[in-house]
C-alpha cells in the first residue's frame, strides 16, 4: 500500500492511497466486518519509514447525528466514456 499527503497550499490537503488487489480484498473484508459491528474500528497505518508523512488513518462508523464533512465520488472516467447504470 502506498499513502501520500498532498499540500494544496490553500489550507486543504489531499490524501491518496494506492492499494494492491489483495489489499482491496482485505479492505472489503474490514469494511464488511465494520458494517456488521459498528462499535469496532480499524486503522490503516504507516511503516513510519522516512522523515515524516501520513502516519495513520482510522476508519469507524460515524454516529448518525454527526454532521458530515466529506463525501465519496464515483470512479474516474475518461472523457466521453459511458457511465454504468445507476443501479450497478
Amino acid at each position: 500500500m502506498r499513502g501520500k499527503i498532498e499540500n494544496w497550499n490553500n489550507g486543504w490537503y489531499g490524501v491518496s492511497l494506492g492499494l494492491s488487489v489483495a489489499e482491496i480484498d482485505r479492505l472489503i473484508v474490514l469494511l464488511t466486518n465494520l458494517r456488521g459491528d459498528p462499535e469496532q474500528h480499524f486503522h490503516i497505518t504507516s511503516d513510519y519509514s522516512g522523515a515524516g508523512g501520513l502516519g495513520d488513518i482510522e476508519v469507524y462508523v460515524a454516529e448518525a447525528d454527526v454532521q458530515c464533512n466529506m463525501r465519496m465520488s464515483g470512479l474516474a472516467r475518461a472523457p466521453g466514456s459511458d457511465l454504468p447504470p445507476a443501479d450497478a
